[in-house]
């Protein structure tokens, strides 16, 4: 390097690190309070220490890799010397109430069930931005979370910002139908949720061994929801898929309290039992002011190797209910060993084969969802301000 050649100021460093996002909080970690001791000498060699939220951060050497990057970019860097360090208990605090609040300051704000405390649910807000969507089923075994993961997917490949919250306590299955490989990591309290493709989700199944069944009254799940909904860091999704319990028990009314602005599509098969059982949960998401947006038929047909459709389960079972609903039939999703198969190793079909007969299903029901069930804006005169 030349005598006249001139180094980068620290301030000109710190603006180069400012673009560089936690992976997990998806925000600057120069506006996080993470970059520290930042300086330069005369080789041109930069030194900083990166403070990390937690110790054994799993995401570590992806930070490292970002932070060189963005350094290296710079006129007069020849290397860079990152140390990491960890926050103590009070600077995760105050990244915890910069980004989440305090959830737990709102208990007793709104009405409670059970063991839960009531507390402020910023996707319940007349001002939220998000649109919550519940995936809804008469009975088990028709395939709603695997609809519910495919369509988060699409969903999030379209651009949006997507959570799914599995609130199928005693028969979660979306961890692994995601194929997230990691548990949350919790800041003060504030659950950090895994992300595959896109999408960021939360699960009892990260808080339980595997193989174990969860055994709660109700008293216990309407606490567990009302912390995935208020503890769990979403970053204000555009969209989070609520994948629903079959029936119409506990869960599915808590929900209906704690998210008064949610929409429900109801999942079913062309069976004539499973569309009459279906029926009953719709039935209850119009008795507790929810709107029932659509049906979705799954396991319409399968495709043999002669060509032939085989209609397994029947026929007409979904547009059936959609006209006794007079809501629209979204999709017909045949049965396909490559959808299966997605959904048992975290390679959903909707990722990995897009373009597939049944990857473009997915991506026209996510693309209905943002564009034809969007909420429309309602004028009122007697709103109007003068």
């Amino acid at each position: 390097m030349s005598s006249t050649e001139q180094f980068p100021s620290i301030d000109q460093l710190i603006d180069a690190l400012r673009p560089v996002q936690d992976p997990e909080l998806h925000r600057s970690i120069v506006d996080l309070g993470m970059v520290r001791d930042v300086v330069i000498d005369k080789k041109g060699t930069v030194g900083l220490t990166v403070v990390l939220t937690i110790a054994g951060c799993p995401l570590r050497n992806e930070i490292q890799t970002r932070v060189n990057t963005a350094l290296r970019a710079l006129d007069g860097v020849s290397d860079v010397n990152l140390n990491f360090g960890v926050m103590n208990d009070d600077e995760r605090a105050a990244v915890r109430q910069m980004l989440n609040g305090n959830p737990g300051a709102t208990a007793g704000s709104a009405p409670a069930q059970g063991h839960a405390e009531g507390r402020t649910i910023s996707f319940a807000q007349p001002g939220s931005k998000t649109r919550p969507i519940l995936i809804s089923s008469g009975k088990g075994g028709v395939g709603k979370s695997s609809v519910t993961t495919n369509i988060a997917v699409a969903m999030a490949a379209l651009g949006y910002k997507v959570g799914i919250v599995d609130a199928d306590i005693y028969g979660y299955s979306i961890p692994r139908m995601l194929g997230t490989d990691r548990d949350p990591v919790v800041i003060d309290n504030m659950l950090l949720p895994p992300e595959a493709w896109g999408v960021r989700c939360i699960s009892i199944g990260y808080f339980v061994p595997e193989g174990q069944a969860v055994v709660w009254r109700g008293p216990m799940l309407h606490k567990a929801l009302e912390q995935f909904l208020t503890d769990v860091y979403w970053d204000e999704p555009d969209f989070l898929f609520i994948d629903m319990p079959p029936g119409t028990g506990d869960i599915a009314l808590s929900l209906s309290q704690y998210l008064p602005r949610a929409e429900v599509l109801v999942v079913t098969t062309p069976q004539e039992a499973a569309q009459k059982v279906a029926r009953l949960s719709a039935a209850m998401a119009v008795k507790v002011n929810l709107p029932v947006r659509g049906i979705i038929e799954n396991m319409s047909w399968f495709t043999g190797d002669d060509g032939k459709r085989y209609e397994l389960f029947g026929k007409g079972g979904g547009q059936i209910l959609a006209d006794e609903l007079n809501v629209p039939l979204l999709a017909q999703i045949p049965l396909l060993n490559a959808l299966r198969e997605g959904g048992d190793d975290g390679h959903p079909i909707a990722a990995v084969a897009p373009d597939s007969e049944v990857g473009k299903v997915f991506f026209a029901i996510a693309k209905y969802i943002a564009e034809d069930m969007k909420p429309k804006k309602i004028f009122s005169a007697a709103l109007k301000v003068n």
